[in-house]
């Protein structure tokens, strides 16, 4: 209640404040960005960005209060209708940020997926393993899934996420998980079973492996972990990949445990991957943005049976990714 009350009302009027006050902004950001080189000044198309976001959580957050209101005052929120018109409410929103980035960030992506019936997309749920690389991929897995595979994404994120006024509201209302720091690992791998066990055809559980994004020091600290537990095989496999930090197989294995009947996707990717915070964006954000991806299926039936054969496989595909990226890596202009 306390994040309703005041980040609600506080993300309405700092939208209104944007608006009003942009010509000042402009010139503010504009001085800015003289302090870069002449490459990175690009304050102005973050600041229109940023507008543009602010207007459309304002929007987002009308029409949650419209849904409340046509779903009996939240008292039918539950029901499958309800929640397919939040997620065509998730697939409007991604689908405006989506263009808005095209156009103001000059963004491409290129997307290599295996040549195979489109029916077979809806056969059955699937479990989507995907690399971590920061909020852009994250926001682009989603965007896709929904527009283009028409899936019913299910992610479990840390609870922090929900001091975003519209992301709070709209996934409390579907079948995700936001998790406290303080639940640690099992609380998290407890939340993957829940979501995955009731999912349907039309499903997809989201999840990163890796726990978190890849920089040189979590990459030692990971290696050293699974050393000081004596698995000796795997550190000595992390310590080969050079893009990604080892995958955490508890999620996944607990995911694949709690729904049999789930093909698994996985999902290399590349292009966002040093943009991780504000200040990245602003100090690093390309002039052009191109975003590279590839997936693949694998069917239920060719997953390894055992834990211990299962978390060989997830290196392996992990060392695929790694490879993948090392051959695809964008450069920036």
């Amino acid at each position: 209640m306390v994040r309703r009350l005041v980040l609600v009302p506080l993300v309405i009027v700092l939208a209104v404040v944007a608006v009003v006050t942009l010509p000042l902004w402009l010139v503010v950001v504009t001085a800015a960005s003289m302090r870069l080189p002449p490459p990175q000044r690009r304050g102005v198309r973050f600041l229109w960005f940023g507008v543009a976001w602010l207007a459309l959580e304002c929007a987002v957050l009308a029409a949650c209060l419209g849904l409340w209101v046509a779903g009996g005052f939240g008292g039918r929120l539950h029901r499958d209708t309800h929640q397919e018109r939040h997620y065509q409410l998730i697939r409007w929103f991604l689908s405006r940020v989506y263009l808005v980035a095209v156009r103001v960030f000059r963004l491409t992506v290129d997307i290599q997926e295996p040549q195979e019936d489109p029916s077979a997309r809806l056969a059955r749920p699937v479990i989507v393993l995907s690399r971590h690389a920061g909020p852009g991929d994250s926001f682009l897995l989603v965007y896709h899934l929904l527009q283009l595979y028409d899936r019913r994404p299910r992610i479990v994120m840390k609870a922090a996420l929900q001091f975003d006024p519209s992301l709070d509201v709209v996934i409390n209302r579907l079948p995700n998980a936001f998790v406290p720091r303080r639940s640690g690992e099992s609380g998290i791998i407890e939340e993957i079973r829940r979501l995955s066990a009731t999912m349907d055809a039309d499903d997809a559980l989201v999840i990163f492996p890796e726990g978190g994004n890849f920089t040189p020091r979590r990459r030692r600290l990971a290696i050293r972990r699974l050393e000081e537990k004596g698995l000796a095989e795997e550190a000595k496999r992390a310590g080969a990949m050079d893009h990604l930090l080892p995958p955490r197989p508890g999620g996944a294995i607990a995911a694949i445990e709690a729904c049999p009947a789930a093909d698994v996707v996985f999902v290399a990717h590349t292009g966002l991957d040093d943009l991780v915070t504000i200040g990245d964006v602003w100090r690093k954000l390309p002039v052009s943005a191109r975003i590279r991806a590839k997936w693949w299926r694998i069917p239920a039936a060719e997953i390894p049976a055992t834990r211990e054969e299962r978390i060989r496989w997830l290196y392996d595909q992990w060392e695929l990714i790694d490879d993948w990226i090392s051959e695809n890596r964008v450069p920036w202009c």
